[in-house]
């Protein structure tokens, strides 16, 4: 089941640097959204703050609160164990566990949960699988090294991994940036497929990407190197495409800065 994220006065830091400031913004349950932004201006924190990610670095925190369907990922008692089962992640390169075949690597998280039935484990590597556009490339494969496989049959496998344990939230952290064009169509493509069933928050630096993939666009920026990043403007991506609100978002689609 699908969530919906409320991002409410969201302030990020790393030990003494604010690296994100203020942020409010709502992620409604089987779409996709796309945070855009020049480099450094929080896009990827406050990605990794929605499974409480950041919070892995000595030092960092995150001051607000993080809704999934009225429940505050950051209240006291919740287990971020537990959020990271709820809300999946897939990295900027694929980072399949080297030393598993492609079936342990999708299997991964459920025998992290218990899970020792093998039917039951079999069944889920393969509806993961297909669900990543993977299972017909693999199948016959299955018990060979994830790490052999090619970078965007890679990056499927993490994605696959990630949808293994039936989240509702996927984020994805530059997905594409170390793919081909193939590779990349061929997750962008999955990508619509995916929103059916979860809500998925994007991070791109293309352009052409977030305009293709998402329903939603986050433009973030930040006044100069060491301030922290805000979001300007948050809405439909066709009218942060054609017809947006800020002269900064207009700036930095047309390519003026950034």
């Amino acid at each position: 089941m699908a969530k919906r994220i409320e991002i409410r006065d969201v302030n990020i830091f790393y030990g003494g640097f604010h690296a994100v400031e203020d942020v409010s913004m709502i992620v409604e349950p089987r779409t996709v959204t796309a945070f855009i932004g020049p480099s450094g201006c929080g896009k990827s924190t406050l990605l990794r703050s929605i499974n409480r990610m950041h919070e892995v670095i000595p030092g960092a925190y995150v001051r607000g609160s993080i809704d999934l369907d009225g429940t505050d990922l950051y209240g006291p008692g919740v287990d971020p164990v537990a959020v990271r089962r709820v809300v999946g992640m897939v990295f900027q390169r694929p980072n399949p566990f080297p030393s598993m075949s492609i079936f342990d690597n999708v299997a991964a998280g459920l025998r992290l949960n218990g899970v020792k039935n093998k039917k039951v484990l079999a069944e889920a590597v393969e509806r993961s699988l297909r669900g990543a556009n993977l299972w017909n490339e693999v199948k016959d494969r299955l018990g060979k090294a994830g790490i052999g496989l090619s970078g965007g049959q890679q990056q499927r496998l993490c994605i696959a991994r990630a949808i293994a344990v039936e989240p509702q939230v996927l984020l994805m952290d530059e997905p594409c940036s170390a793919l081909d064009p193939i590779s990349t169509l061929a997750i962008e493509d999955l990508i619509g497929e995916l929103k059916e069933q979860y809500t998925v928050v994007i991070v791109t630096h293309n352009m052409q990407q977030a305009a293709r993939v998402s329903d939603q666009t986050a433009f973030f920026n930040l006044a100069a190197q060491g301030k922290p990043g805000r979001l300007i403007e948050i809405g439909s991506t066709e009218k942060i495409f054609s017809n947006p609100e800020q002269r900064a978002t207009e700036d930095y689609i047309t390519g003026r800065f950034g």
